[in-house]
């Protein structure tokens, strides 16, 4: 398994709260809507009452990758620019002592681009007897990275994904996730954007 970013940024507590909500599979009482429900793999969203964005979880199965090459391909920023045709830029940078991960996103004209710039860190995780894979992500202000002209910066961003074998060759999946893109865009685009996109 390649060497992950050992970023900073996050405590062990973080991770080990990813692990217990994907064991409980819960949503965490709140007014979840099943979004999708296909392939083994559900989508759940939460809208945020005030900014009438939402924010997503998945949970399912990937009955054909195993767990450690799922975190590989989440953490390849190389193969990521391959495959995702959203992806103007994305590299990553050490600034004071973290891997620091900028990404701008193609959006369709006639609006900006926008682009992010974030912290991550993915963990081997003992949890209960099972080797968990947990990523972490989360947006930052640094200066190595000033605003673009023309770009806007997504400033709230997080994300967290746990993987762990589901017995066979595959993987059982759980992801958390959200961002606030920003800018002019009414909340249903933003919301069908990243229904397709996470």
């Amino acid at each position: 398994m390649m060497a992950h970013s050992a970023a900073g940024g996050f405590l062990e507590e973080q991770f080990r709260a990813v692990c217990a909500e994907f064991q409980k599979h819960e949503l965490g009482g709140a007014d979840w809507e099943l979004l999708v429900d296909t392939l083994g793999i559900k989508v759940f969203r939460l809208r945020n009452q005030q900014s009438g964005l939402y924010e997503y979880k998945v949970f399912g199965v990937l009955e054909d990758c195993p767990p450690d090459v799922l975190a590989d391909v989440y953490m390849d920023l190389n193969y990521r620019k391959q495959w995702d045709s959203y992806v103007k830029e994305l590299y990553e940078e050490e600034c004071d002592g973290k891997n620091v991960v900028y990404w701008e996103v193609n959006y369709p004209f006639p609006m900006s681009n926008r682009d992010y710039v974030y912290i991550r860190d993915c963990r081997e995780l003992d949890w209960e007897g099972q080797k968990v894979y947990v990523v972490l992500a989360k947006s930052v202000e640094v200066p190595q990275f000033p605003e673009k002209s023309g770009v806007v910066r997504v400033k709230q961003y997080k994300q967290s994904l746990a993987l762990v074998s589901d017995g066979k060759k595959g993987s059982r999946v759980f992801m958390h996730y959200f961002d606030n893109p920003g800018g002019q865009i009414p909340s249903w685009l933003i919301n069908w954007f990243a229904k397709g996109y996470c």
